[in-house]
């Protein structure tokens, strides 16, 4: 295969970039040069696969959810960032460039559309939800393909090619698929995560609901749990009086590790959480963000819900006596624990990044594109 640059954009939280950094991995293995193009959150990376490449850090911001006058000044960051990215790719020429989704995708995406249909490289977005996100789908009429997580996205105009690959997972997660699922005999471990910064309405619920436990199944628990910096004192406090033996950070920096030990997990359904729980193949409580722009966590839990590989409560009615109420039945049952493992990993794809890479080096010229 010959080689070529590929331009990668991504930015913003892991979900968007975990997946990234996995493509970029398989990317370089194949003998490809990468770049990355992304926004000021996620920054310039010394670290990873990203390391010592050239990157490019351009202005943008989200504008959905926003009042005017905060959705103006937004608009016209993504336009300044756009413009700086057709300079980029009009003078270092990728053969294509591929897309994560989120705002930080609509500058280079947008910018190497803009060059024209002679000098335009392949664009191509990842969907990591089962609906179409607002920024993909303002790019989807202009690509050249769409990969998708879900064999099913909502809202994917017609006439753009899409391919099922999954969602790339980081190195330590695509280790897991294929291992199985050990089902307690003892102690029972419950993982809670709830996206990059943790969610407070699990800090809030979940010690309350794992306190009202049966003694029994209470004394079998040991629990590791993301909360935020400013709640992690009052949830060990809430823990340590139930006595129940709990883990507490506003980080999990093995979550690999975590998600082996794992017999049951408690969080919200983004795409890179689901493709997770998925390829390790485990049972999960999902609690969908109820401000996502267009409800994709309550599609992608759905997706699970249907193919019997999760539950799903909407946040209005996760409350600490519901959460109760289910637990006591899930823990308490094993082999419907066990079922849910296998439904889940049926639905694992850890091989996704391959699946991405394949698509976007058929679509590749035979020769590099130069200036």
């Amino acid at each position: 295969m010959t080689q070529h640059c590929i331009a990668i954009a991504a930015g913003g939280t892991g979900g968007h970039f975990f997946p990234a950094e996995a493509l970029a991995c398989e990317l370089v293995r194949r003998g490809h040069d990468i770049m990355l193009m992304t926004d000021q959150r996620a920054g310039g990376r010394n670290s990873g696969v990203f390391a010592g490449r050239q990157q490019f850090v351009l202005p943008g911001a989200g504008i959905a959810g926003r009042g005017l006058m905060r959705a103006s000044r937004a608009a016209l960051a993504l336009a300044r960032g756009t413009v700086q990215a057709r300079g980029i790719i009009g003078r270092i020429c990728p053969a294509a460039i591929i897309g994560f989704g989120g705002y930080p995708s609509v500058p280079p995406l947008l910018g190497g559309w803009l060059l024209g249909k002679s000098r335009r490289p392949l664009l191509f977005i990842h969907e990591g939800n089962a609906v179409l996100g607002k920024a993909n789908g303002f790019l989807a009429p202009r690509m050249d393909g769409i990969a998708t997580s879900f064999p099913t996205v909502a809202g994917v105009p017609a006439g753009v090619p899409t391919t099922l690959t999954g969602m790339p997972v980081r190195p330590g997660i695509a280790a897991l698929g294929g291992e199985g699922y050990e089902p307690s005999n003892g102690v029972l471990n419950l993982l809670v995560w709830g996206g990059s910064l943790g969610a407070r309405v699990f800090s809030d619920v979940v010690p309350e609901a794992l306190a009202a436990l049966p003694p029994a199944l209470r004394a079998r628990l040991q629990v590791t749990q993301q909360a935020r910096a400013e709640d992690v004192a009052r949830v060990q406090a809430a823990y340590k009086t139930a006595g129940i033996p709990a883990t507490i950070a506003p980080f999990l920096d093995d979550v690999p590790g975590l998600l082996r030990a794992a017999h049951l997990v408690i969080g919200r359904a983004g795409g890179s959480s689901v493709a997770e729980l998925a390829v390790a193949g485990r049972p999960a409580l999902l609690v969908p963000l109820p401000i996502a722009a267009r409800d994709e966590q309550g599609a992608n839990a759905q997706a699970l819900v249907d193919a019997g590989a999760a539950w799903m409560i909407r946040q209005p009615d996760f409350t600490a006596p519901a959460l109760t109420q289910r637990l006591t039945t899930l823990l308490a049952d094993r082999d419907l624990l066990a079922r849910t493992a296998q439904a889940a990993s049926r639905l694992g794809r850890p091989d996704a990044a391959r699946l991405l890479a394949d698509m976007i080096e058929a679509r590749l010229p035979d020769t590099p594109r130069t200036a």
